[in-house]
């Protein structure tokens, strides 16, 4: 299956770091944001990756190369200007193929395990469904929450928890997202949660939201720490 790490975001709230770095190549313990993702892809299985980006995005090419160096085939989908979340999925559509594939924010870091996402997939192949969804515990940045969970089904109705960035999609719900045009990815969410097609499910493990240079400092002392712990 593929998987897509979505990197073309320009990062405002990371300025200054991101004025001459691209967010996903930020570094915490000791890797890129972006490395993170691709070893726990690769150790998943998963070895066919998109990558997009727009700002700064040659660097992000330049320094993960064609993944090899990681064990994965990595493809690029330049985006030029940033098309929001839903614009560059469409925008890379030619790369994912024709079955769900997965998409994963490059700016987050979770220790979900993606070996899931395979068979997740395969069942979403089989069903109605146009989408499946991680969804984790309200940080304090996120307190309302995005969307509701009852049993396996994806809902508008709270109690709500917060979507992750990381969900399995159907090709066919980015029919309608004229290719090279911005979009956003929860309008098109919404209306097929309205219409029961949406499954999902609760990781209840890290998840964090590396939005702002605090919460990167935060991730960073505590992956040394974690590491400094393992080989103590």
């Amino acid at each position: 299956m593929h998987a897509m790490i979505l990197a073309a975001g320009r990062g405002e709230r990371m300025r200054p770091l991101t004025d001459h770095t691209p967010k996903p190549l930020l570094p915490a313990g000791g890797k890129p944001l972006i490395v993170w993702h691709i070893e726990r892809l690769v150790r998943a299985g998963i070895t066919d990756l998109v990558i997009n980006h727009a700002h700064l995005g040659m660097q992000i090419e330049q320094a993960l190369g064609d993944g090899s160096q990681f064990g994965a085939r990595i493809h690029y989908s330049n985006e030029g200007t940033a098309l929001e979340t839903a614009g560059g999925i469409a925008f890379a559509l030619h790369l994912l193929g024709e079955q769900p594939f997965a998409v994963v924010n490059g700016d987050i870091y979770c220790d979900y395990d993606f070996a899931h996402l395979p068979s997740r997939a395969a069942a979403l192949a089989k069903s109605a469904d146009m989408a499946h969804l991680v969804l984790v515990d309200n940080p304090g940045h996120n307190l309302k929450g995005d969307f509701g969970l009852h049993g396996q089904r994806v809902t508008d109705t709270p109690p709500k928890l917060t979507f992750s960035g990381i969900g399995l999609y159907k090709p066919q719900l980015f029919a309608n997202t004229v290719r090279g045009t911005k979009a956003a990815l929860a309008p098109l969410l919404r209306e097929q949660i309205a219409a029961g097609l949406v499954s999902g499910e609760h990781h209840r493990g890290r998840w964090m939201d590396i939005g702002t240079p605090q919460r990167l400092d935060e991730l960073d002392k505590l992956l040394h720490a974690s590491h400094n712990a393992s080989h103590a």
